[in-house]
C-alpha cells in the first residue's frame, strides 16, 4: 500500500503528459512571440496589398497633355528662371538681382529642397566663344520610373502632363529618388518628422488657373515655351528644318526614358552635354522593363504570400507537441 502512495506521489510530481508543466510538452509560445508573429502578419498583408495594386501602371495620357519646350540656343543663363520658380512655389530667395551672380556656374548643380530648378553651364565654348546654358528640373517623364517604383502611389502623373506629389502619401521610402535616371529628386532629410520628397511639379497651382509655369513666364528671351506637347514637337522640328545650321536635329525628351514633358533643342549634340544634365538613356521608359515581372510577381503572389503566412503563424501557436 505504500509502495503503491509513493508511486502514484512520483507521478504528481512529475506531471500528466500533455499538461502545461509536463517534460513532454513544450512551452506555448509566449505573448511577445504572438505579438510579433501578428505585426510580420500584418507588415506583410500591407505589404503584399501596395506592391500588388496597380498605382504605378501608366494611366491614358490626354492627347492634350501639356509640356515645356526649351531652346538652349537663346538661354543666356540669366537665372531669372530659379528666381521665379523659388517665389511661385514659396521656396527661400533674395532679390530678384542676385540672379545676375555667374560664381554659381563654378561647378554643376542639382535641383535641392529649396531649389526646384537650377541653370548650368558648360565648360566649354563654340566657334564664337558661347557657351551652353541649360535649365534643368524634373523631366515629368510620360512614364516615369518614379511612380512605378512607388509603393504608395505617393507619386503620380497626371494625364494633362505633370508628374505630381503627395506628400500624405508619402512613407519616405525613397525609392522613386532611386528611379529617376535624370536624378532630379531631393529629400527634406533635415525635418525629423514630416520629410517631404521635393521636385517641380510644373507650377501646376498656376497653370490650373489657366496661367503659365512661373519660369516660362518670366523667361527675358523667350527660350521657354508651354503648350500642348504635340504642338511643340511640330513646333521643335520645324525650327530644325528651317534652321539645320543652328540646330542639331534631335529633340531631346522626345523618346529619351520614354519620352518627357520637357523637350530641348542644341545647337551641340547632346551627347556633348551630358555634364548639363542631359544622359544617353534608351527610348523605352526603365519602368516598363520592370513592371510587367514586378507587378506580376506580386499581384499574384501577394494573396498566397499572405494566405502561407497565415498558416505559419496559426501552425505556431496552436502547435502542441508530439505528446499532445
Amino acid at each position: 500500500m505504500k509502495a503503491l502512495e509513493a508511486d502514484q506521489a512520483l507521478v504528481s510530481r512529475a506531471g500528466t503528459p500533455g499538461t502545461p508543466g509536463s517534460p513532454e510538452t513544450p512551452a506555448g509560445p509566449s505573448r511577445r512571440d504572438f505579438v510579433r508573429l501578428t505585426a510580420t502578419l500584418a507588415a506583410l498583408t500591407i505589404g503584399g496589398q501596395a506592391l500588388a495594386s496597380d498605382h504605378g501602371k501608366p494611366g491614358k495620357l490626354s492627347p492634350d497633355r501639356m509640356a515645356v519646350l526649351v531652346d538652349l540656343t537663346r538661354c543666356v543663363g540669366c537665372r531669372r528662371c530659379e528666381w521665379a520658380c523659388a517665389d511661385a512655389n514659396g521656396n527661400p530667395h533674395g532679390v530678384i538681382a542676385e540672379c545676375d551672380d555667374q560664381s554659381v556656374f563654378t561647378a554643376r548643380r542639382n535641383p535641392g529642397n529649396g531649389q526646384f530648378c537650377v541653370v548650368n553651364r558648360s565648360e566649354t565654348v563654340d566657334a564664337a566663344g558661347t557657351p551652353v546654358h541649360a535649365k534643368i528640373q524634373c523631366m515629368h517623364c510620360e512614364h516615369p520610373p518614379c511612380v512605378s517604383a512607388c509603393l504608395v502611389g505617393a507619386m503620380r502623373k497626371d494625364p494633362t502632363g505633370p508628374v505630381t506629389y503627395d506628400p500624405s502619401r508619402c512613407i519616405g521610402c525613397r525609392y522613386c529618388m532611386v528611379a529617376c535616371p535624370f536624378e532630379r529628386l531631393s529629400y527634406e532629410y533635415d525635418r525629423r518628422f514630416t520629410p517631404r520628397v521635393r521636385k517641380c511639379e510644373m507650377c501646376r497651382h498656376l497653370t490650373a488657373k489657366g496661367e503659365v509655369p512661373a519660369c516660362v513666364g518670366i523667361c527675358p528671351v523667350e527660350a521657354l515655351q508651354y503648350g500642348r506637347r504635340e504642338d511643340l514637337l511640330r513646333i521643335a522640328h520645324e525650327r530644325i528644318a528651317r534652321h539645320p545650321d543652328t540646330y542639331t536635329d534631335r529633340v531631346y525628351g522626345e523618346t529619351e526614358g520614354g519620352g518627357t514633358s520637357w523637350l530641348y533643342l542644341s545647337a551641340r549634340p547632346f551627347e556633348t552635354l551630358a555634364t548639363l544634365g542631359f544622359p544617353a538613356l534608351p527610348d523605352r521608359s526603365p519602368a516598363e522593363r520592370t513592371e510587367s515581372i514586378q507587378h506580376g510577381i506580386f499581384k499574384w503572389g501577394a494573396a498566397p504570400m499572405v494566405l502561407g503566412a497565415l498558416l505559419a503563424t496559426l501552425n505556431k501557436v496552436t502547435a502542441k507537441g508530439d505528446g499532445a
